[in-house]
């Protein structure tokens, strides 16, 4: 998915982490959502829960989009043009509807419910996202990691997965990356990740014992998550949980009397500090401003999308600040 913002965030990340401090006793940073119109006069809104400026990464994972339910057929649905990225993954997961991707390693594929696209724009990729006549409802997250330094430049791919349900008691996991309740997801990552897609019956709990060196991010689609040991306010739908190093489980619930639904991300910190501005990420301010220029060239970097059908055939790039891009810290957290 491209970021459609006129004025993107500018963004220099820092890789400030939080650790916990007390095994009993979790802190709970809690993210609210902005609304960010993707394109055009019948755009679909998403809501944006990162990157913003308390916070800019939790472990790799730099960018959240979450969108719907959204009428297709009233509000025009998807369309986003061929749009380049450099130096992350995309990774796409629907709960609802049908999303066709091309790109321009020639990849035809289409995304469906609980199946994952991850895609691998390192040294350069473009792309077009696009719903389909046979979706009359779409709903779902689009997803972005950041590439270490060591791997920033690597060659594109593309890789889909199933991943199967692990269901205990009253909830049902599908875990798309990394590994999570004996699943472990066979798309590979550059840094250890977790990504999987928690479904609640009404009422029901579950401990989660997670990785102590990660950071993890709670996103709630539908219902309202209580958090144990925290101390907060449930999680209510959009919002998102964060908590630091050091947790070692996490006790979920769906308070409410009706299903609930929660994408649980996580990562070790990427120790590095990046800049990421409108669909790229790179190292530096130059770096960002080369990444646009052959963007816009139509340079071999990115290649060229076919069997797109729509008006735009090349998405052109928001022009740049005129200062140079600033540093934006992470707020240090704890669990």
């Amino acid at each position: 998915m491209s970021n459609l913002e006129e004025h993107p965030i500018e963004l220099d990340c820092s890789s400030d982490a939080g650790v916990a401090t007390d095994a009993d006793a979790l802190h709970m940073e809690v993210l609210t959502a902005r609304d960010v119109p993707l394109g055009g006069p019948r755009a679909m809104t998403v809501r944006r829960t990162l990157p913003q400026r308390s916070r800019s990464l939790i472990g790799a994972w730099c960018f959240i989009d979450h969108y719907g339910p959204d009428d297709v057929a009233a509000r025009g649905g998807m369309d986003v043009p061929p749009h380049p990225h450099t130096g992350l993954q995309t990774v796409s997961w629907l709960f609802t509807g049908e999303v066709e991707h091309r790109d321009t390693m020639g990849n035809h594929a289409m995304v469906r419910p609980g199946e994952i696209n991850l895609m691998t724009a390192g040294h350069g990729i473009a792309h077009t996202e696009v719903s389909t006549a046979q979706a009359t409802m779409l709903h779902g997250v689009q997803l972005w990691t950041a590439l270490p330094a060591a791997h920033a430049d690597t060659p594109r791919d593309f890789a889909h997965h199933r991943p199967l349900d692990v269901v205990m008691g009253g909830v049902t996991a599908k875990v798309f990356l990394g590994e999570l309740f004996g699943s472990r997801s066979p798309v590979d990552t550059f840094t250890p990740l977790l990504g999987a897609q928690l479904d609640f019956a009404a009422g029901a709990s579950i401990d989660i014992d997670v990785e102590p060196t990660y950071e993890h991010g709670i996103l709630v689609d539908a219902g309202t998550i209580a958090v144990a040991g925290t101390g907060a306010a449930p999680l209510a739908r959009t919002e998102l949980g964060y908590l630091g190093l050091g947790a070692q489980r996490l006790t979920l619930t769906n308070i409410d009397d009706a299903p609930a639904r929660v994408i649980l991300l996580g990562g070790t910190p990427l120790g590095e500090d990046i800049v990421m501005w409108w669909n790229f990420i790179g190292r530096t301010h130059d770096e960002i401003v080369a990444f646009r220029d052959q963007w816009m060239a139509h340079s071999d970097r990115f290649g060229q999308v076919a069997g797109y059908d729509g008006d735009i055939q090349h998405l052109p790039a928001p022009e740049l600040p005129r200062t140079r891009l600033r540093p934006r810290t992470n707020t240090p957290g704890h669990a």
